[in-house]
């Protein structure tokens, strides 16, 4: 059987949400991508850093691994939309992490709209193959059950499909 990774980065909770109900659905470990040291920050200003960050492209310490995302077959990828892009954990990852031959299906969260998030990660993983994605507008904030139940219907249909 093939093994499954769900790897996501959350910054808000919202990500962390629908990876939980990705990995439950399809019998997934789970793989958080944690920095070193992240301020949190609020309003205006978390937009103006994130924004910045993801711009500069920058790389930030990730705490280590408990998964090796090198060892699995399927990859769920979860990320917030920041400046119509994959946050800047996503660019340490990718710079630490030369995937190839993986059937990833790619999940985010966003406040408007998913901008160029899913293309920018398709380039930066080329070499794979792409079995899905879905975007969720702030789940925590609307309607979680609702959110539950989409994310897990996805998932299946996107081992479904990977068979």
């Amino acid at each position: 059987e093939e093994k499954k990774l769900i790897l996501f980065y959350s910054y808000d909770g919202n990500v962390k949400y629908i990876a939980r109900n990705i990995a439950k659905a399809v019998d997934a470990d789970i793989q958080e991508l944690r920095p070193v040291k992240e301020k949190r920050r609020k309003g205006f200003l978390k937009y103006l850093i994130g924004g910045f960050q993801v711009v500069s492209k920058a790389k930030p310490k990730l705490q280590p691994f408990e998964k090796d995302p090198s060892d699995y077959d399927i990859l769920f990828l979860g990320t917030p939309v920041w400046a119509s892009n994959f946050t800047p954990a996503y660019n340490t990852f990718l710079s630490k992490y030369k995937l190839s031959g993986k059937k990833i299906a790619l999940f985010c969260s966003c406040g408007d709209k998913k901008g160029k998030t899913f293309d920018n990660l398709k380039n930066a993983l080329a070499g794979n193959k792409f079995i899905g994605e879905i975007e969720f507008k702030n789940p925590l904030l609307y309607d979680v059950a609702d959110c539950k139940s989409k994310s897990m219907k996805w998932a299946e249909a996107v081992m479904m499909s990977a068979k």
